[in-house]
Formats: structure tokens, C-alpha cells, sequence
């Protein structure tokens, strides 16, 4: 959708210049880095639903903040806005729009509540690393989502989920983020899923515009994707498809870009958008309309 944007006047940065010893290459990504870590992203506005969006979007930009501001005030609160437009469910080709809340809330690095991350804790942490573990919330699947595509296959039910993630740092001079989550639903889909992702600041980015980009790869184990992409024999009499047993493994790759641009140093707008392939037995589940899916989301935001 459009956004009518006005220019912000650049924001004076507290973080230290490279040394002059360093190479223009190794200047330009440090000063790239410093510019990405002027704020953090806030959470986007969708539900923990499976999306294309890569594990890695949803705390994009947060790991490098400590390493380029270290001395950042002990609470933080970004309240937004945001509409997602992404798959009536896993596999569909059908799309529908979202609107909700973006929330992200944190306290001294230690505690933080976001509707991207959940609501935890980082337990263990370093200059370039941090481990978190969170109490998320999965949506499901409902009927209802897509009447005549699901027909006969019942609902997955909304469950609270555990996610443990872990994210890693290379350096200032060479800014890469590794990131992992591990996710277990208690109910719902009763499984375990595990989101790999990188991602790095983009060339271009400075204190009042920054964009990430990067892969991820998704795990699943049997009780999830039997959920997700399986027929059972009562579902596959109620429907019409045949029957399907869907086995762990690997269940996706994607690739994903975010974006966020300063409107001034408390308004900001994010974007984001990603595509993602189903893989393994998961593209070959009868009720799969598309391997290939697509997902684009903008929030309106304020930073206190």
C-alpha cells in the first residue's frame, strides 16, 4: 500500500568511527552495521501461524544494537500497527490480509515481550550472542480459512508454544547474524519445529533507512508435519484426498528482506517481505495448492 513519507532530518550517532587503519570495504560495512543498529526492528504484526517469514525477521537488526550501542536506556517500548497480506494457510494459493497489533517491549536486554518473539527472557548472553526462551502462541488452522479447499480435514487448534532461540554475531567489521529457534506446541500440532537463518545489513543503509537480507531453512519433526500436511484416514473419507502420511524432516527454504525507514527519532515504518518453497513430504501433501508461497507486511510504529 502506499505510505506518504517525509524526509527526517539525520539523527546525531553515538556510535565510534572505525579506526583509520581499517580497509574503505571494511569501513563501509562497519559504518553499514552502526547505522542498522541506531534502533531495533519492531516485531511484525502477524500471529506465529507458519509464515514464509524467516525465523530471523522477527528480531531482525536486535543483536547488532548491543555491540554498536551498548548504553541503551533500561526500558524500551515500540507500539505500532500492521497488515499482513500471506497464504490462507501453509501450502495455499490463496491470500488473504491481516491486521493486528505490533508490540515490542524490553528491559534491559534481559526481559522482552513482542508479538514477533513472545514474551521471555535472554539467559545466556555475550558481547556478539545471546540465548532466549519465550512463550509463544500458534493460531493454528482452522476450516474456516479456506472453506473449500480444507473441507473435511478439521482444525488444527490454537496451542502455546515454547521457542528456545539462540543468535550469534560474527563481528562489527563483518556483521553477519546467524540465528536458531527451536519451537515445541504444547497442542495444536503437538511437535517440534527448528528455523535455521542468516542475514546481513544491505548496502545503502544509513541512520534514518536500513534493510536486512537473508535464507532460512525450516525442520519439522513427524507430529508436526503429519498436522500441517498429513491426511488421515477419517480426513481423507471427510474430503476427498487420499490418504497421506507426511514424515520429519526438512520442510522449507525462503529467503527474506526487511526494511525500516525514520520518519523522525520516535516514528518509523517497517516492511517486510519474503518467499518461501515447501520441501520434502511437505510439497507433496495432497491438500498443497502451491509449494511456492509469498508474504509482504507493513507496520507504522512509535518508539517512546
Amino acid at each position: 500500500m502506499p505510505l506518504a513519507i517525509r524526509t527526517a532530518q539525520p539523527r546525531k550517532s553515538r556510535i565510534k568511527p572505525p579506526a583509520p587503519r581499517r580497509s574503505r570495504a571494511t569501513q563501509r560495512a562497519s559504518l553499514a552495521a552502526a547505522a542498522c543498529a541506531l534502533a531495533a526492528l519492531a516485531p511484525r504484526a502477524e500471529a506465529q501461524t507458519p509464515s514464509p517469514l524467516g525465523e530471523w525477521q522477527y528480531s531482525a537488526g536486535i543483536p547488532l544494537e548491543k555491540m554498536f550501542q551498548p548504553n541503551r536506556p533500561d526500558f524500551e517500548a515500540r507500539l505500532g500497527v500492521g497488515a499482513t497480506f500471506e497464504p490462507r494457510y501453509d501450502g495455499s494459493d490463496r491470500y488473504h490480509t491481516q491486521v493486528g497489533p505490533s508490540i515490542d517491549l524490553r528491559y534491559r536486554d534481559i526481559l522482552f515481550g513482542s508479538t514477533g518473539e513472545g514474551f521471555g527472557a535472554n539467559v545466556l548472553q555475550g558481547e556478539n550472542w545471546r540465548v532466549s526462551v519465550a512463550a509463544v502462541y500458534d493460531l493454528g488452522r482452522r476450516g474456516q480459512d479456506d472453506p473449500t479447499r480444507l473441507h473435511g480435514m478439521g482444525n488444527i487448534n490454537p496451542a502455546p508454544e515454547l521457542k528456545i532461540a539462540g543468535e550469534y554475531v560474527i563481528s562489527k567489521d563483518f556483521p553477519l547474524v546467524f540465528r536458531t529457534a527451536f519451537t515445541r506446541s504444547f497442542g495444536g500440532s503437538n511437535g517440534w519445529i527448528a528455523d535455521l537463518g542468516a542475514y546481513m545489513p544491505l548496502p545503502g543503509s544509513n541512520q534514518n533507512f536500513y534493510w536486512f537480507a537473508g535464507p532460512s531453512v525450516t525442520f519439522a519433526d513427524s507430529n508436526y508435519m503429519q498436522s500441517w500436511f498429513g491426511v488421515t484416514p477419517q480426513q481423507a473419507a471427510a474430503s476427498g484426498y487420499r490418504q497421506y502420511d507426511a514424515s520429519a524432516g526438512l520442510k522449507s527454504a525462503g529467503f527474506g528482506i526487511t526494511m525500516v525507514y525514520f520518519v523522525n527519532k520516535h516514528w518509523f515504518v517497517s516492511a517486510d517481505g519474503a518467499i518461501k518453497r515447501l520441501l520434502g513430504s511437505a510439497s507433496h501433501s495432497p491438500i498443497i495448492q502451491s509449494k511456492t508461497g509469498g508474504v509482504c507486511d507493513v507496520s507504522i510504529n512509535y518508539q517512546f
